[in-house]
């Protein structure tokens, strides 16, 4: 956990829909605890199967579409008051999280981000990493479409 720096949140944005959340609750929580939060958001390159390889023509835009995916979301959150720092890092998501998580004392993501599965009630990252993180994990759920409640 962390050292003797304050207390440190990170926080998983991947641009869905909860990152916003994610980072209300992380801020939240560095406020009340004086501490900072890291808002780290992973990318990683489409599966490519042997044919397609043609497809991919500029691969920079993925990490550029990440920065841009975080710097949206940290634009729709008051941070005031907390130091933020950002990354963007490539790799799986549980596994980029999970080392992130290292020297935290919290970790924040959602319950579902951009997979395929929504239907899921927990998403693949947020199972991952609530089995596997070496801090307290915090998922954040959305509201239910069915009834607006939380």
């Amino acid at each position: 956990m962390g050292g003797g720096e304050g207390f440190r949140v990170v926080a998983g944005v991947d641009g869905s829909e909860l990152s916003p959340f994610v980072l209300e609750w992380a801020f939240g929580e560095a406020r009340l605890r004086r501490g900072q939060v890291r808002v780290v958001t992973a990318w990683a390159f489409p599966p490519v199967t042997v044919g397609m390889e043609g497809l991919i023509r500029e691969p920079d835009i993925f990490p550029q579409v990440a920065r841009r995916l975080q710097k949206e979301a940290l634009k729709r959150v008051d941070s005031e008051g907390v130091q933020v720092t950002g990354d963007v890092i490539q790799g799986n998501s549980a596994a980029v999280l999970l080392r992130a998580a290292e020297d935290a004392d919290l970790l924040v993501v959602g319950s579902r981000g951009l997979g395929g599965f929504t239907g899921l009630l927990l998403g693949s990252v947020s199972g991952q990493v609530l089995h596997h993180a070496p801090c307290p994990v915090l998922v954040v759920r959305g509201r239910s479409r069915a009834s607006g409640k939380e």
